[in-house]
């Protein structure tokens, strides 16, 4: 997967920065309820239907920790396609909202909680994760050459 140049001040840089990281983040979300769907049935059994699950998705506490994520890609998703150009403070306000959340905590709880439960038990989830981390890192300011 190719690195996004380092964000300027150009409105492009900014904007392509935030769509990898956005594409990141959206296949972390697509990646943990993949592992929530398995761990789900192996609990409570198969899942009739795509409709069942999205209603589970959307309405059974089960999945209810995934929301912010979910609200996390909705708002990537808003500020690339806002007509204004997008801002360095705006790019870094979504880089430190991204890395709070992707902050899992064997102790905490609510999503802190229920991410670190999935990163340690699916490899998947933690190659994905290591991914959207790595592109919420502040990035470098361009050199000065």
């Amino acid at each position: 997967m190719n690195q996004p140049p380092p964000p300027s001040a150009n409105p492009d840089g900014l904007r392509q920065h935030l769509s990898a990281l956005r594409d990141a983040v959206f296949q972390l979300h697509k990646t943990l309820i993949d592992s929530e769907r398995i761990s789900y049935e192996q609990t409570m059994g198969t899942i009739p239907s795509p409709g069942f699950f999205l209603q589970l998705l959307t309405n059974d506490p089960w999945f209810a920790w995934l929301h912010p994520l979910s609200q996390l890609v909705i708002t990537m998703d808003e500020t690339l396609d806002a007509k204004e150009p997008l801002t360095r403070p705006g790019l870094d306000a979504l880089l430190n909202q991204t890395r709070s959340l992707l902050n899992p905590s064997e102790t905490g709880e609510g999503f802190a909680r229920h991410y670190y439960d999935a990163l340690q038990r699916d490899p998947d989830v933690l190659f994905a994760h290591a991914t959207a981390a790595r592109l919420a890192k502040p990035p470098r300011p361009a050199s000065r050459e």
